[in-house]
């Protein structure tokens, strides 16, 4: 069984995949234990079934992660119906009001402008000119934070998503708890403002749809994690991807209205979350294999996204791409309520590259970040 630690598995886990999918749909994995499911009906039937739940378990020690715990505790992702439905349709009525399409130019216009800086500069890390500010810019516009403090959001993402991976240091985990604790503190004092002073902010909608304090801070959080990481790491993935496929590139420079096949594509070719987990609030039987009641299984999107059965030839790179539903965006009840917006994100980032640095190629082989669960780089050299 495959290692998540090991370089040469996480440079590329896709062979490991297919092998244990064609052994079996579901495995027992004794390092990370729990089940896994490899084929996309397997990884399907994990993420819909009702007997398969988000049953959160503080980390612990309880009172070294109070501000984590707080964070997930009050969380969309981490709560089952009736806690979840209450939060989706509060979360779901303050998104309908509009905020996705009210930010759509502004979401065009950032990426334009940052992928002229990369322009003018002439060559650049593809992550830190694009990719990163692109996201945590529209979720800043979304929550209406100040211009000062915008850069503040990215290390405490990326130190509070580090607790997701399995083997983390302690010093990982300190860092985690103190992000939440600073996070937490910075979003208590947003929401007062809110109170005080209502703006035309998704803050001030949670307020309004009658969520306690550490659910709207919660919520927060989740679509800043969420949004930021998931998005990052498509537009960084997908564009190395592209960038060595150059027919795939090529047809996408020639033809924009492949623009939203593309997006799906480059989720379904490396997916940005590879693991999502569920625990068995009864017996329940996946594709022939039992968990029993208080076990966990995970859905392995990535290996779901390769599975032949649903996708013709997987491992080709194809922009133009018909067939089959990925699941990136996870199913059920807890399929990504910002999915509108990331899509957004991931075509005008790819609009604006392809329109502008038609001719955009590697200048070096970039540096893949060393995790397992949320798969990205650290880095992805281009010039223009």
């Amino acid at each position: 069984m495959f290692d998540p630690r090991d370089p040469a598995f996480l440079a590329d886990p896709y062979p490991e995949f297919a092998r244990l999918r064609a052994q079996a749909p579901v495995h027992r994995h004794d390092g990370l234990g729990l089940a896994i499911a490899v084929s996309h009906a397997a990884a399907s039937a994990v993420l819909r079934h009702r007997g398969l739940g988000r049953i959160w378990t503080d980390a612990s020690p309880a009172e070294q992660f109070v501000s984590f715990n707080l964070l997930h505790r009050n969380s969309l992702l981490e709560n089952e119906p009736p806690v979840h439905t209450r939060l989706r349709r509060s979360v779901s009525s303050a998104f309908g009001r509009g905020h996705v399409e009210r930010l759509r130019p502004t979401v065009m216009r950032l990426a334009d402008d940052l992928v002229a800086g990369i322009a003018e500069a002439g060559s650049g890390d593809l992550l830190d000119a694009l990719a990163q500010p692109l996201p945590v810019a529209v979720i800043s516009e979304l929550l209406d934070v100040p211009e000062a403090d915008r850069p503040r959001l990215v290390p405490w993402s990326n130190a509070i998503v580090k607790m997701y991976e399995y083997g983390l240091p302690e010093e990982g985990r300190v860092a985690a708890e103190r992000a939440a604790t600073e996070f937490v503190e910075f979003l208590r004092e947003l929401a007062e403002r809110r109170r005080r002073e209502p703006g035309e902010d998704l803050i001030t909608d949670l307020l309004r749809a009658e969520l306690t304090e550490d659910e709207v801070v919660a919520t927060a959080v989740l679509l800043l994690m969420a949004g930021h990481e998931a998005t990052v790491n498509v537009i960084g993935n997908g564009v190395w991807a592209l960038l060595r496929h150059p027919g795939q590139w090529q047809r996408l420079v020639d033809d924009p209205s492949l623009m939203p096949t593309a997006v799906e594509e480059l989720i379904r070719f490396d997916s940005p979350l590879q693991l999502f987990e569920r625990t068995a609030t009864e017996d329940v039987e996946i594709a022939g294999f039992r968990v029993a009641k208080g076990e966990k299984i995970a859905a392995l999107l990535g290996a779901a996204a390769r599975d032949p059965e649903v996708f013709a030839e997987p491992d080709t790179l194809d922009v133009g791409r018909s067939d089959g539903t990925h699941l990136g965006f996870g199913a059920g009840i807890h399929y990504c309520i910002g999915a509108p917006l990331a899509r957004i994100e991931i075509a005008a980032a790819l609009s604006a590259l392809t329109k502008r640095l038609p001719g955009l190629r590697l200048a070096a082989e970039p540096e893949r970040r060393p995790e397992f669960v949320i798969r990205g780089l650290k880095n992805l050299p281009v010039t223009v």
